[in-house]
């Protein structure tokens, strides 16, 4: 039982040393700072590097045991306050 969880992203050193976005990658523990699952995100280069923050992902969550839990989704949306109608989701 989890009652609360801290987010823990890895740094990739060639994204350090180079400014050039890699997928991300994260540690999701538990208040002991056991690992309880894995996210890794889903896109290619192309899109991470041309869209930026703002681009479409595919996060996927696995357990300790290798089985993905769920399975988050962002389609590329427009990101001004200008077009409410099309503002980030996942």
């Amino acid at each position: 039982q989890i009652d609360q969880i801290l987010i823990h992203q890895q740094m990739e050193l060639l994204e350090i040393l180079t400014g050039f976005e890699t997928q991300n990658k994260y540690e999701i523990k538990n208040t002991l700072g056991q690992r309880v699952y894995f996210a890794a995100e889903d896109t290619d280069c192309c899109t991470r590097n041309c869209c930026g923050p703002s681009r479409p992902f595919t996060l996927r969550i696995i357990d300790n045991l290798g089985h993905e839990v769920i399975t988050l989704q962002r389609p590329l949306r427009c990101s001004s306050c200008c077009f409410p109608c099309c503002l980030q989701e996942v």
